[in-house]
């Protein structure tokens, strides 16, 4: 266990590594760091750090060890799980200072950059040379690599081009003991076993990369985007399980119901169709010839399936005014709702239509509001739980309809989540997905990396403690699954 070791004690030690501006103390600036996006998990971290190099990472991950004093590493803090939840005994180590891209190597096809780094600010420095990063969140104008590598972000394009752990060639990492280690490199694969794929999305758990190279694709000739809106979901939904079946795989496919397109309408103004009960963005990119020929079919198809009104972009302008409403869905929910959720479940393509039927009985039921908006080419679900968090138990029956989605996901052999990562908000979920032997054989590759269970504690894996102190959570957790210690087998 870790010691309880007040790590004001070592302040003097970590401005002696990160200078006294790398260091902060005072209550009112820790409180900034309290929580990452999902804010209902809330806690004053003991110290902050905002390390500038490898070495300082290093330096302060080993400090923490040698106290046995618990860290936990932030990017941007856009996370919307509660990965980056910071503790009072502990470290928040903060990346966000390291943001050099350090080499652009188009020979290689790949860009090596620090966790800081904004997400489309790699695009943007590619850009010049024809090329760009993949895996596009929709805080990719905020979050950073270092966060999408820990919690494995995907976005609106990762149906057609994967998540982040299809771009991550190699990492810099250190390791819970401090140890600076490199994992794999710019070849396109990397003999042995696959610790990268090990530690992308692992939270924080497993340590901390520090550099990171990524895999550059180079740009489509033609990118083509529709907006086609349909009298409701069930229509939308039968398009999208025909543009499947005709076998053409867009680089996205994006749906929003009504209660979402109000909400982005009165936040952005997007001007999406008027009296539509779900709009559906389809883009294709790729040879301008298949583009155009892959368009009229999918425009033909969503005609079929009850269009009432599509729209083209062909031009970057008219591309962003359709993107406009979607990649403001999260934050444009805070127009028409005081508080919400934002849930994160995944299920089969042909399970949609009775899930998300299920999700309206759920929330007609609980007289809790839910805005949908989705990954609708890979069934990736985010449920927007509206409450008024002033009045009595209207959080606690949102958090209930929040769970029970998990629990359709489930059912439909799905998951509990599809890139927002697991953090503190799911652990108690992860006993309905695997079982006791699967939790243990995570806990002990935590364990390899993290002995002391100093890194990230009490994320993404359950343990008694947190389930047990959170009233209504799941039961099952495994009692050797606890902090990942390996003193616990």
């Amino acid at each position: 266990m870790s010691a309880p070791v007040d790590p004001g004690t070592l302040v003097p030690q970590l401005r002696a590594i990160c200078g006294d501006d790398g260091v902060i103390t005072d209550i009112a600036q820790r409180r900034t760091y309290e929580s990452d996006g999902l804010t209902y998990h809330a806690a004053v971290p003991g110290v902050v750090v905002l390390p500038t190099t490898t070495a300082q990472v290093a330096e302060v991950v080993r400090l923490c060890a040698a106290h046995g004093v618990p860290f936990v590493p932030r990017g941007s803090g856009t996370g919307l799980s509660g990965g980056a939840l910071p503790r009072p005994d502990g470290v928040l180590i903060v990346t966000s200072r390291m943001r050099r891209i350090l080499e652009v190597d188009i020979a290689a096809r790949c860009a090596v950059v620090e966790p800081g780094v904004i997400n489309l600010d790699v695009t943007r420095a590619a850009a010049p040379h024809g090329y760009y990063y993949a895996p596009d969140p929709s805080s990719q104008q905020v979050c950073s690599v270092g966060g999408n590598v820990a919690e494995n972000s995907g976005g609106a394009h990762c149906l057609k081009h994967g998540f982040t752990v299809n771009h991550v060639l190699g990492l810099e990492i250190v390791t819970p003991r401090g140890e600076i280690v490199e994992l794999g490199g710019k070849a396109s694969e990397a003999p042995g076993y696959d610790l990268i794929g090990a530690f992308i999305g692992s939270e924080g758990t497993l340590g901390i990369a520090t550099k990171i190279t990524v895999r550059l694709l180079r740009a489509p000739e033609k990118v083509r985007t529709l907006l086609a809106a349909f009298p409701g979901m069930d229509d939308g939904g039968r398009a999208v399980s025909a543009i499947i079946a005709a076998g053409v795989l867009p680089s996205a496919i994006e749906m929003m119901d009504a209660l979402a397109i109000e909400a982005a309408e009165a936040a952005v103004r997007c001007g999406y169709p008027s009296g539509a009960g779900a709009v559906l963005i389809v883009e294709l990119d790729g040879p301008a010839a298949d583009v155009d020929a892959q368009f009229e079919e999918v425009a033909a198809l969503c005609r079929a399936a009850g269009a009432f009104e599509l729209r083209s972009a062909s031009d970057p302008d008219e591309r962003a005014r359709i993107w406009k409403g979607r990649k403001s869905a999260f934050a444009a929910v805070g127009r028409i709702s005081p508080a919400y959720i934002v849930q994160d479940g995944v299920v089969p393509r042909t399970a949609l239509p009775e899930v998300l039927a299920r999700i309206a009985e759920l929330s007609a039921r609980s007289g809790i509001r839910v805005a949908n908006v989705f990954h609708a080419g890979d069934g990736n679900l985010h449920p927007l739980v509206l409450f008024d968090d002033s009045l009595p138990g209207a959080a606690e029956r949102a958090a209930e309809v929040s769970g029970a989605i998990l629990d359709l996901c489930i059912e439909h052999g799905g998951s509990i989540t599809g890139e927002h990562g697991v953090g503190v908000d799911k652990a108690c979920h992860m006993p309905e997905m695997f079982t006791p032997e699967d939790l243990e054989t995570m806990a002990w590759l935590r364990a390899a990396f993290d002995p002391d269970g100093i890194a990230n504690p009490e994320k993404l894996l359950p343990t008694p403690r947190l389930c047990g102190e959170r009233p209504g959570v799941r039961t099952g957790v495994h009692p050797l699954v606890a902090s990942g210690k390996a003193e616990l087998f």
